[in-house]
């Protein structure tokens, strides 16, 4: 009996200072990184306001229409997790704005793409604002994927779409 108590504790706790820590973290956080392509402005302008058939994890995408003039749609990644989001600001070739719509996630935020020229292209730069009510969530986030991680693999995506190299920038 006295093993099977010393065995508990140890299982306890890493668990209790994951969620210590996790609580500790604020729930907001702000993350950015860019990307250098060779592609003009509205042509990654086009792509990201268009369904997002190109990206490797979405396995089915959902237009929900509009809600209160603002435009709605449903990605399903490839767990089989749907978001609804909605799009706070269109300025077409130069700027957009999505957020999460779904309120009973664990998570929230939103994203601002920002599209600048550059030399014979273009630098598309994505800002996270985001939120992560969970405590073991935002450990997870913070320590093991890292707040950029969903934005690399978005920019990834967005550079093999176009057959470029992704180098992204801070």
């Amino acid at each position: 009996m006295k093993w099977m108590i010393i065995l508990l504790g140890l299982l306890a706790v890493p668990i209790v200072v994951v969620l210590i820590t996790g609580m500790l973290l604020p729930k907001q956080h702000i993350a950015t990184r860019s990307l250098q392509l060779q592609q003009p402005p509205d042509a990654v302008y086009a792509l990201i306001a268009g369904p997002p058939t190109w990206r490797s994890s979405i396995s089915s995408y959902e237009p929900v229409g509009k809600i209160e003039g603002k435009t709605h749609w449903r990605e399903v990644d490839q767990h089989n997790h749907a978001i609804t989001y909605e799009e706070e600001e269109a300025m077409p070739t130069t700027r957009r704005i999505v957020s999460i719509a779904d309120k009973n996630l664990p998570f929230g935020g939103t994203w601002t793409y920002e599209i600048q020229p550059s030399g014979s292209g273009s630098v598309l730069r994505i800002t996270e604002n985001g939120e992560v009510y969970n405590p073991l969530f935002r450990f997870v986030s913070r320590y093991i994927m890292g707040h950029t991680a969903t934005i690399d693999h978005y920019l990834k995506d967005v550079a093999a779409h176009f057959n470029e190299s992704a180098s992204l920038l801070n």
